[in-house]
């Protein structure tokens, strides 16, 4: 039976994408719910899976042409005894209804008409932020056949500007995981099922849904010839003879990004380590084995290795590969943001040198009230707030421009992003009305934004709405840098490291002070040099005297 594969919405408003590149080819043979193309739209890299298995037998657009939404992408023969067992369980799914063993098993084949209904409920992905239509599942913290408890948590997803974290809506037994780890998962589909609590104590025993599952899935993957069962086999420890043992070195690598990460701890080639996977998709226990087995290969005796050496074949330099990793997550979006950034916002830089020494010493003497009260007192809550007192008096500061640059919107509340160095990327959080907030209130949202960014949980509302950007290199190390303009908000501020730098006071005296250097980048459509410049004299006088903040807090 052949059938055409509708390319389905990939994104608001998205008509049509760029067909990158074809995972397969005419003839090949493919799984349900294997990676067949990937597609980029104007706002991000989108794989394509397989809705069923079956042979190829037309693609209907080449590698660089645009693919139109609501039309065929390709054409597949379907699997024959893929059709007949959907239609046998079907059937079986209709008639069965009078054994519990029955009602079990069709419910673990999803039928529609079985007891699944009764007894079986889809957990449905809900929206996890505006705009966010898919999001890559990075790892299942449950299983099938586990008990789950309301508001646990199920599963780690990445969308392309955070790591989100699923939790639990109501306690049961796990029935079916409908995305592997890796896999692209859509918001308002299916991504797991379970059996209530309250239901698993009526007709459905608990244990026997258990078996059941288990059952289901030692068939499949005893009666698959697909990679999975293949790579599955292998991991078991059935190699056939005279297999190889050394990695393999592959020119791309699948895997999710925490996969990925834990091969940079370690310090491992990505690209070396089996994978055994679907299509070979590295998996976090493919890393901790090829881990264990480097281990034992250092503590080999040296004749030993001199001998294993000598007869191991040669293999290709690992240099004569180039590795190759999408561009996705945070990282993408960060790519977009700055394009659009730098290619719409005529830049200009301002840059001056701060006096912060008053400020380290008032610091000092507040550091250990605030510390009672469970509060980490740094730098950032006082230039902040002098920040926004200063914006009060120069508000073009904390304004944004229309599209076609016609109209300034002067905005009535100031919220202060600050960039931070999270582990899946480039996070800017901000703080909400930092005008109305006192130096306490400010510190503890910092402290707040700043742990969740570097566990990469930042919620939606806190990566919105923001005016004004400030980007502290000087955590890094860093004295000077050209910060890019957080669009569309119009001027950014890097902070440099303080450093202790000879200077003369009043009196012509040379003495040590505590110096911060300050990079300002503006929108210069809508702000001149003359404006920069003065807006900064003010927020550098508060931070230097950080008395005379009183005379102007409202």
């Amino acid at each position: 039976m052949l059938k055409d594969f509708i390319l389905p919405d990939i994104g608001e408003g998205i008509v049509e994408c760029e067909l990158v590149e074809w995972l397969i080819k005419e003839g090949d043979l493919i799984e349900e719910d294997q990676p067949v193309a990937d597609v980029m739209t104007d706002k991000a890299l989108v794989q394509i899976p397989a809705p069923h298995g079956g042979r190829v037998t037309r693609l209907y657009y080449q590698q660089g042409e645009s693919a139109k939404v609501h039309e065929p992408l390709f054409e597949i023969e379907l699997n024959g005894s893929e059709a007949a067992d959907s239609a046998a369980a079907n059937d079986t799914a209709a008639a069965t209804t009078t054994t519990e063993t029955s009602a079990t098993e069709a419910k673990v084949t999803a039928a529609p008409e079985s007891a699944t209904s009764r007894v079986s409920e889809d957990f449905i992905l809900p929206d996890i932020g505006e705009g966010i239509v898919e999001c890559e599942v990075v790892e299942w913290l449950i299983s099938e056949g586990d008990h789950i408890e309301e508001d646990q948590p199920v599963v780690d997803v990445m969308t392309d500007k955070a790591l989100v974290q699923i939790p639990a809506h109501t306690a049961g037994v796990v029935n079916k995981l409908y995305y592997p780890q890796g896999d692209i998962a859509k918001v308002h589909q299916p991504l797991y099922a379970v059996i209530p609590d309250q239901q698993t104590s009526g007709a459905v025993d608990s244990d026997a849904v258990v078996a059941a599952v288990k059952r289901s899935s030692v068939s499949s993957e005893s009666s698959s010839s697909s990679p999975v069962a293949q790579s599955s086999h292998k991991a078991e420890g059935h190699e056939p003879a005279g297999s190889e043992a050394a990695p393999i070195l592959k020119a791309k690598a699948l895997a999710s990004p925490a996969v990925r990460r834990l091969c940079r701890e370690y310090e491992l080639d990505i690209l070396t380590v089996p994978g055994s996977g679907k299509d070979g998709r590295v998996l976090k226990e493919d890393v901790l084995s090829f881990q264990q087995q480097q281990k034992q290969q250092q503590h080999i005796p040296a004749q030993d290795l001199v001998e294993s050496i000598a007869t191991r074949p040669a293999s290709p330099s690992a240099g004569s590969e180039i590795r190759i990793e999408p561009i996705r997550g945070i990282k993408a979006a960060m790519a977009r943001q700055m394009t659009i950034s730098a290619s719409t916002i005529p830049h200009f830089t301002f840059g001056d040198e701060v006096d912060v020494s008053g400020l380290l010493e008032l610091r000092k003497q507040l550091k250990p009230k605030a510390e009672k009260l469970g509060v980490r007192l740094t730098l950032m809550p006082f230039i902040m707030k002098a920040l926004a007192m200063a914006v009060q008096q120069h508000p073009i500061l904390n304004s944004r421009v229309n599209a076609d640059c016609t109209e300034i919107h002067y905005l009535p509340d100031c919220n202060i992003g600050m960039a931070v160095d999270s582990k899946i990327g480039l996070l800017v959080p901000n703080i909400k009305n930092v005008d109305k907030l006192s130096i306490l209130q400010i510190a503890a949202e910092v402290q707040r934004l700043v742990e969740a960014a570097r566990d990469g949980r930042v919620a939606q509302q806190d990566l919105q709405g923001g005016t004004i950007s400030i980007s502290n290199i000087g955590a890094l190390g860093g004295t000077y840098t050209v910060p890019v303009v957080n669009a569309p908000e119009v001027a950014i501020v890097a902070l440099g490291k303080i450093q202790q730098l000879p200077r003369f006071d009043a009196q012509g005296q040379l003495e040590a002070r505590s110096i911060m250097n300050i990079s300002w980048s503006g929108d210069h459509r809508v702000i001149d040099g003359g404006t920069i410049a003065r807006f900064s004299g003010l927020w550098q006088s508060y931070l230097e005297d950080p008395a005379t903040m009183l005379l102007d807090l409202s």
